[in-house]
């Protein structure tokens, strides 16, 4: 339900040097309407306001604590035919370069699985960058960014990855874009964890020490941030996108860098910021997966209590002893290393070897 869709794809084909050159695979999560018929997605009635907002903060309540709300809304705005609309995009949509996988909101299952979803949409071309559908570019990013690859130690077997600064909103146009400042990079190499917040404790990833400016190559570091990272296609059949982590949110990350790592995939930290990204805080009416599924299933909280259960996959394969295998038989919950297999550990470099 992303409503910067067009601008994200305005600007990723309006500064690049080789736009002709870029294709995009786009997993478009919306409500478009009221689900007629429960057996087929495609027919909805849009009429009205049949969509909900995200929980926006309305008030305070009698002890000063915030009072939410979820509101009717009108179906979402369809940002692929925005841009396929626009005088810069039209041409690339004719051209074959937007490829698109739709799902109601309703039926999303989370980023770890549209993040599947959407490596399924590459089509042979030489890199693969994987992205959030709220970012802004600089000028010639795709350029600069395999300048910079091939700069690393271990190309062709590199990832490109960090958490971008932030911007605040903007309606972008071809005839408008605002200049993405190429700041320095930062590297994303601490982690800690959160107990309190969801299936506690999770490993978040978080930036530590900034680029200086005069450094000659990429530093390595151990994390992939999963909003972006940036390497060779091969990735993909290496490393293919876990399809069995549904409405996961926290752990995906920790649990792609183990695997990339394990199957001799090196990590590094660009040394310039090329994109911008619109970080948002909660409560403004924005929608967000989980609320989905709570709707969807009528049940309060039921997304945490799913997510409970899933994401022992993650901490399994990063090591948890409460989610050995030996406490997943006893608890009866086997079906959640499902193929791990092929979608766990590379047998390049060991699991110990990373810690």
């Amino acid at each position: 339900r992303e409503h910067l869709l067009s601008d994200t794809l305005t600007y990723a084909y309006g500064r690049a040097k080789h736009p002709e050159k870029l294709f995009v695979g786009a997993v478009v999560q919306n409500c478009f309407g009221r689900i007629v018929n429960e057996d087929d997605y495609r027919i909805v009635d849009s009429s009205g306001k049949p969509c909900k907002t995200g929980l926006e903060v309305v008030g305070k309540d009698a002890q000063g604590k915030d009072r939410t709300k979820m509101s009717d809304a009108l179906p979402d705005k369809n940002g692929i035919e925005d841009f396929c609309s626009s005088t810069l995009g039209r041409p690339v949509c004719d051209r074959g370069q937007i490829r698109v996988l739709y799902v109601h909101s309703s039926g999303s299952l989370g980023p770890a699985m549209a993040r599947y979803h959407a490596s399924k949409l590459w089509g042979g071309e030489t890199y693969f960058v994987q992205t959030d559908s709220h970012l802004q570019f600089a000028e010639e990013w795709d350029d600069k960014y395999i300048r910079e690859i091939k700069a690393t130690r271990n190309f062709p077997k590199s990832i490109l990855s960090s958490y971008p600064p932030g911007f605040q909103g903007h309606i972008a146009t071809a005839d408008d874009l605002p200049t993405v400042k190429e700041t320095d990079g930062a590297r994303l190499c601490r982690c800690e964890t959160l107990k309190g917040k969801g299936p506690a404790p999770v490993i978040r990833l978080n930036t530590g020490v900034g680029y200086r400016g005069n450094e000659t190559r990429p530093t390595q570091i151990p994390f992939i941030a999963a909003g972006f990272f940036f390497a060779r296609a091969e990735f993909l059949v290496d490393v293919p996108f876990d399809p069995f982590l549904p409405w996961c949110f926290m752990g995906e990350e920790i649990a792609l860098s183990i695997r990339a790592w394990t199957s001799g995939w090196d990590i590094y930290a660009p040394r310039k910021n090329l994109i911008a990204h619109q970080y948002r805080p909660g409560k403004m009416g924005l929608p967000k997966f989980w609320e989905s599924v709570n709707q969807f299933w009528h049940r309060p909280g039921i997304h945490t209590r799913v997510t409970q259960i899933v994401i022992r996959r993650i901490k399994h394969m990063v090591g948890y002893p409460d989610s050995s295998l030996e406490r997943i038989r006893q608890s009866n919950e086997t079906v959640v290393l499902m193929d791990i297999d092929q979608y766990g550990m590379g047998n390049v470099r060991t699991w110990q070897e990373y810690m």
